[in-house]
Order: C-alpha cells, then structure tokens, then sequence
C-alpha cells in the first residue's frame, strides 16, 4: 500500500464536488449539475493545491465565493458549501439559508462538526422555517493541505511561540494541542489506516501522541468506524508508523540557510501553496511542471545549468522545424509561415503546442532563477550557506570568518540565522567569542529577541540539571513542563546530527525507527499502538516498517522534506515518507516566531547603535 495522501484528499474533493456521490479518479459524475461553491478561507487554501479553475468547471462548479462575501441570490442552483466547523461559519449558512440565496444546501466541514454546532444549525434553520433547503451534512476529516505528493501542513499559524509561550495558560496550551490532534486526525482518516504512534518522551510531541492515541480508541471502539483497513489489504498489510517530533527536536533545520532549488525558492522568494509570485505574476510550481518534478531538489547551480540545456534543445528544435517547413531557410520562428507550408504541414501543427509548453517552461524557470540569483547576489546567501554548513559539519567555527559573513551583506534576518545556528552547531562557545558576535550584531541594529531565547533555552539544559525541587523559577518550571526531555534534544539533535554524514537529525532518527532496530536511539521513544489492549500499548513494535509519516510539531520546512524524501529510496526495500508539519515556515519566518518569544521573555529589543 502507498500513502498516497494527495491522491486520496483530491478523490475526497472531487466526490465533495460532485455532491458527495463516488466518481471515478478524474472522472466526473454521470448526471452533470450545476452549482455554487462557497468556501472559507482555510478550505480555499486547501482547494488550492488540488484542484484548479478548470477542473471546478469539469465537475459542474461555475461560480465560487468566500463565505464572509455578501451574495446574491442564485435561484435554482444548488450550493456545496465547503468550510470548518466554527460557530461563525454556522451563523452564516443559516443566514443564507433563511434568505434563499440558494436553493439546496449541500453542507460539508473541514471535519467533525461538534454536536453543539449541529444543535445550533439544527434549530437556526427550524426557527428560519428553511431546514428544508438543508440537502445533507457531511464530515469530510479534510483539514489540512496537501502541498507535494509526500507533504502536508495543518496550516495552523504560531503553533511553536503559542505551545512555547512561558505566559501560556495551560487551557492555551490544551487548545493548540487539540487542534493539531484534530488535524492530524484528519489525515488518517483519509488516508484510511490506523498507525503505530512513535514519540520522544516529554513535550508537546508526547502530549499530541497520547490524545492522539486516545481519539483513535475511542473512534474504533465505535460501530461504524471510517477505518477498514484489516477487511480489504489481505494478510500481507502492514500499517505505517507515525513519527511524532517537536520543533525544538532540532532547530537548526528550521534556521539554517538552503541551497536546492525548492527550499530556496520557499526561503527566498517565498513560494505558498505551491505558488510564487514575482514582478507582480504567479507563477505555478506543482506536479504539472516537468522541469519543476525533476529538479526541484538539485542545487541551484545545477538548476541553472538545466535550464540552460532545455534553452539550447528547444532552439535546436524550433530550428529543425524550421528547416523542414521554410524553402527560404530562414532562421524565424513564425507560426503563420510554418503552417502556410503544406510540406510539412502536420508536422508543424503536432509540434507547435508541445514546443510553446517548453518554452513557457523555460520562461517561468529563467525568470524564477534570475530572481533567486539576484537575492544570492545581493544577500551573499552562499556565504551564509557556507558558514552554517561548515559550523554544523566540523562543530567549530572559523570566528573570523563568522564574524566577516555577520559584518557583510545579507538581511538582519540572514545574520540572526546564521548566529543561532553557531549558538546551536557550536558546543564550547567561549565568552570573548560570543561578546564579539553579539556585537557584530548590535553594529547593525538588530533586535537580538530571537537569538537571544535561543541562549537562554541552551543554558537552561545545565540549569535544569542543577536546580532543586524548592528553588526554581517559575521559568525554569515552564520549561521543565513544557520541554522535558525535548529541551535536552535543542543541542542533542545537533549532537546526532554531526555524526551522521551531515544527515538531518530527524531523517537519522525516522530511518531507526523504521527500520524498529533495538537499542538506545529508538527505545527512548514512547510506543503507542490504537489498535491494542490499552496495557499493551508500550509493547515491542514489529518492523522494519515500510511507509512513514513524519509530523513535525512547531513549523517544518522543505529542507526537512527534501532530506526525508533523499532517504526513502536509499532504504532497502524502498520506503515510502509523509512529511507533515503544523505550518511550512521559511527561515524567517522561523526566526521570528523566536523573537516573538524573546520578547514575551524580556529578552532583546532595539539595539542602539
């Protein structure tokens, strides 16, 4: 069995549109009709990357509209609304109901509605006297978004400051908590297996996993569960394991600066769902793009030197058409002459739409390259790429040459990455070292918040080892409940990571654990199984496993993506990965959701200069 998330969110879309009756994979529905389709703004987002304005128009949508919009009434039409179970969402459909904007009402939420919200629904539209407009209401357990084939986000914003937070009330905490519980529920129920649940001990990534694990029990335990697995896969099923970790597990990964072609253009120019706009036009950079499939994960010189091959074999072919279709052999591309020549006048007509795709091609991955080599340019980005890839490969600093790249061009950003990176790369940082740092930094008037959480969170691992149960702070007791042991991992990770051929400490950790070898790496995370006895449930777990989903918790990034998907087909048998996040943030993005916890810990602000 293959994980095949998109697939199966995009088969979820497509029977949604077709009024919730099965279709067959890129087919539409027998009976064509036509309707409206009303969307939030996150179930937008999640539409997005499935599905385009043409392939709505394929299954009868001719009209769509956000919810919040005023609109007006479309009579005889029937309207699928697609939004997430809020109070405010409800409100609204009752508002559209009681007015007949529409004439039938096909309803379907980003996932279980509460019963409270149904009750409200219920006798919103009672008292309304327009329940009868109200075709169905359905669940659709599809809140989160599909970016890549192997890659989701739960698309849920400053989940890391609000799960880090030391201000944080406990019930704040429970909230993010069961969000992401929530989303992550989604996930499986689409993808239809129940998997065995591994985390490190402590923090949010051990929180998660136990309500996780507890949803998923009371769920079996109910007659008509949405998981049939064990009835139609055969005896030779395994179930995937899924891989729980905390941002903090490594957080270099989320700072450090990037160098292939999809990382990049996510950190650099700032790619969403799959689309980049510059110079004020998007670009679309999904499965439909060749090129884009092909060498998305290559360096950027590598990129560039691809797309200059594709330039000189289409100038080649565009003059081999020439040739075949001009008695003047002239060297002019010009549509109007190639087909006003009967020679070859088929092959001319075959040719012209594949050849202007590859130069539409060619156009898009030129504008794109030239735009991230000019921020390369301006920015020096290799040489922060260098530094941190050095730092993290040796665990030793050339301080000249740091302090040459903080000194030098780039974004207060850039420079703010780059230094936490030291700060985590670097076990023994001498104080004259950090003092010129820092002040390499000040020079420049940057607002140390980010950089200086991250100083705190490292000197807090000795802290935590060396205070008593009656003298600690109240700070030191946040981090305690809230990190465990995953405090600990801010420098472990590196630690691991420096060991491993300059492998991403999260791909090192996912492949022991797929691959279930005993020893202290994988008997250090918790075991949780949904389908077993609950007494059982810390038992030894069968593998090698076959397929994978990681979810990082915090904000994951396409570096962490990329190195997953670099280590599926290196494991014999080929594995399959699912890297899911609780948002897809660049570098920073990251670094500012550090500052902002700076901040809430009275660290940093405005440096004078």
């Amino acid at each position: 069995m293959a994980l095949s998330l998109r697939q199966k969110q995009t088969d979820a879309v497509v029977k949604m549109l077709n009024l919730n009756i099965s279709v067959a994979s890129g087919a539409t529905a027998d009976e064509e009709v036509y309707k409206v389709l009303i969307l939030d703004r996150f179930c937008r987002d999640i539409l997005s990357p499935l599905i385009r304005v043409n392939d709505l128009r394929k299954h009868g949508v001719t009209l769509y509209f956000t919810i919040d919009k005023e609109r007006q009434v479309i009579p005889d039409v029937p309207a699928v609304y697609f939004v997430q179970p809020t109070a405010a969402n409800v409100a609204r459909i009752v508002k559209d109901a009681s007015k007949g904007v529409y004439e039938i009402f096909h309803l379907n939420f980003s996932s279980s509605i509460p019963r409270p919200l149904l009750e409200d629904l219920a006798a919103g539209t009672l008292k309304a006297d327009c329940i009868q407009r109200v075709s169905k209401v359905f669940d659709q357990y599809l809140e989160f978004v599909t970016l890549e084939h192997g890659m989701f986000s739960l698309g849920q914003p400053l989940t890391y400051v609000q799960l880090n937070d030391p201000q944080a009330q406990d019930k704040d905490v429970e909230l993010t908590v069961e969000g992401i519980v929530n989303g992550l529920f989604c996930v499986i129920v689409t993808l239809g297996v129940v998997p065995i649940i591994r985390c490190p001990k402590g923090g949010p990534a051990e929180m998660v996993a136990t309500q996780l694990d507890s949803r998923l029990r009371d769920h079996l335990a109910t007659r008509n569960n949405l998981f049939t697995e064990a009835g139609h896969l055969g005896s030779s099923f395994q179930r995937p394991i899924l891989c729980i970790f905390d941002r903090n597990f490594e957080l270099t990964a989320g700072l450090q600066h990037v160098w292939s072609y999809r990382p990049l253009v996510h950190d650099v120019l700032g790619m969403r769902l799959n689309r980049v706009v510059h110079g004020g036009k998007p670009y679309e950079l999904d499965d439909s793009d060749s090129f884009w499939v092909a060498h998305s994960s290559a360096p950027f010189p590598k990129v560039a030197e691809m797309v200059e091959t594709q330039l000189k074999k289409y100038k080649q072919d565009i003059e081999a058409v020439n040739r075949r279709t001009s008695s003047k052999g002239e060297m002019d591309f010009d549509e109007q002459e190639l087909l006003g020549n009967t020679k070859h006048l088929m092959s001319a007509v075959n040719s012209l739409p594949e050849l202007t795709e590859r130069k539409k091609m060619i156009d898009k991955h030129t504008n794109i390259l030239t735009a991230l080599l000019g921020e390369i340019k301006s920015r020096s980005l290799d040489g922060f790429y260098n530094i941190e890839d050095d730092m993290l490969g040796r665990g030793s600093v050339d301080r000249s040459a740091l302090l040459g790249v903080l000194k030098g061009k780039g974004t207060k950003e850039d420079k703010l990455r780059t230094a936490i990176v030291y700060l985590l790369a670097v076990e023994a940082t001498p104080a004259a070292e950090i003092e010129a740092i820092e002040g390499a930094l000040r020079e420049t008037d940057i607002d140390l918040s980010s950089y200086l959480y991250v100083k705190k969170m490292k000197s807090l691992n000795s802290t935590l080892a060396a205070a008593t149960a009656g003298s600690r702070s109240n700070l030191v007791d946040w981090a305690e409940k809230l990190y465990g042991q995953s405090l600990s991992a801010v420098t472990a990770g590196v630690k691991s990571l420096l060991s491993g051929g300059r492998q991403l400490a999260v791909t090192r950790a996912v492949e022991a654990l797929m691959e279930a070898r005993p020893g202290p790496e994988t008997e250090a995370y918790l075991v949780f199984d949904p389908r077993a006895p609950k007494a059982s449930s810390k038992a030894h777990v069968q593998g090698p496993f076959k397929e994978a989903i990681v979810f990082m918790i915090g904000g994951g990034n396409y570096n962490e993506f990329l190195s997953l998907q670099e280590l599926a087909p290196r494991l014999q048998p080929v594995r399959n990965i699912v890297y899911g996040a609780t948002e897809v943030l660049s570098g920073r993005e990251f670094v500012e959701q550090l500052g902002i916890l700076g901040t809430k810990m009275g660290l940093g602000g405005p440096q004078p200069q």
